[in-house]
């Protein structure tokens, strides 16, 4: 089966999506739509693609035949993009966030379910070396029950654009990758979320670019997150920096080298401190990472009739996460998320 494919937005990160579909025997680029015609244009001439070009997408789908698309366009478009798509009989490949608002998302949700197609989003995050055996280990119960998580994002993102003008740039388009991957390490969904959203002096950003999130996750367990977009100095990985806490042990990953774990070493007395020893954990995972880990996983979830991990009706928790979390920076409350 060979995928035909329509590209929706033709901005920078079209290019990791195009140059993936460039290197798989199944996929076809069918055409380009954007609402700038001469974006379009631009990128089919430094891709040297010879597709016809679109400003809209209903027409770019019936007129090419495409089966599936990928919705590389700004948050604020996706729902029109992916729903369109759908309702059209296309599969659709995302950039996250899924939806701009918890509202679009359910109505997303709606619009799958209804047209019986696939909507897989893409969190490039879970499709990292170290992080899939930290993963491993954890649902192994390698540190026994987990009851704490942390998170620590702190990075000076000077990008320009419409990041800059958002209202919670911070929360909206970056802490959707670090809850998802909170949700993926410990297979928890989120309960319940209290966030204190700011912009502190000296941020370049419009809207509120720090945060701090407390969640109650379903197995019991707390996740915090603490993050910023304009913290200049000492900057974390964009994978973040993580210490997952169980009644074992602590493992701890900062997001780029093999994370590392300290459990309970049973064998010897106890005492004030009582005795741990270093844990081994799996071997690093040999996937390809980043998008096209996650290309992977969403290619391979279509040709055997499975949802994608990644697909709406699971992602739909993390956007919860992100949407609960600006609802109670709005109300100064707990919000519920069950």
């Amino acid at each position: 089966m060979k995928h035909r494919i329509v590209v929706a937005g033709c901005g920078g990160m079209s290019n990791v999506w195009l140059d993936d579909a460039a290197e798989r025997a199944n996929a076809e680029i069918v055409g380009l739509v954007d609402i700038h015609e001469a974006t379009a244009r631009a990128m089919a001439e430094k891709r040297g693609l010879q597709v016809p070009i679109f400003t809209d997408l209903t027409e770019a789908i019936r007129r090419t035949e495409a089966s599936l698309v990928f919705d590389v366009t700004v948050p604020a478009s996706h729902k029109q993009v992916v729903t369109t798509a759908m309702r059209l009989g296309c599969d659709v490949f995302g950039e996250k966030p899924m939806a701009e608002s918890m509202a679009d998302a359910e109505e997303i949700v709606r619009t799958a379910e209804a047209s019986g197609k696939r909507y897989s989003v893409m969190q490039n995050r879970r499709y990292l070396r170290h992080i899939r055996p930290l993963r491993d280990f954890v649902a192994a119960g390698g540190l026994g029950t987990v009851g704490t998580v942390h998170s620590d994002f702190f990075i000076g993102a000077h990008f320009g654009g419409f990041r800059d003008a958002m209202d919670s740039p911070l929360i909206v388009d970056m802490a959707i990758h670090t809850f998802d991957q909170a949700r993926f390490m410990t297979g928890a969904d989120p309960v319940s979320v209290y966030c204190h959203e700011f912009n502190p002096a000296g941020s370049w950003y419009r809207g509120n670019a720090s945060a701090v999130c407390i969640f109650e996750m379903s197995d019991g367990s707390v996740y915090t997150y603490r993050g910023s977009w304009c913290s200049e100095g000492f900057n974390t990985s964009w994978e973040a920096d993580w210490r997952i806490i169980g009644d074992k042990g602590t493992a701890k990953w900062d997001g780029t080298a093999p994370a590392a774990a300290e459990v309970l070493d049973e064998t010897q007395p106890g005492g004030f401190h009582r005795p741990v020893k270093a844990a081994e954990l799996p071997e690093p995972w040999t996937g390809r990472e980043g998008h096209r880990g996650c290309l992977d996983e969403m290619f391979a979830a279509l040709e055997e009739g499975r949802p994608a991990e990644t697909d709406c009706r699971d992602n739909i928790r993390s956007a919860a996460m992100v949407f609960g979390a600006v609802e109670s920076a709005r109300t100064g409350r707990k919000v519920s998320l069950a």
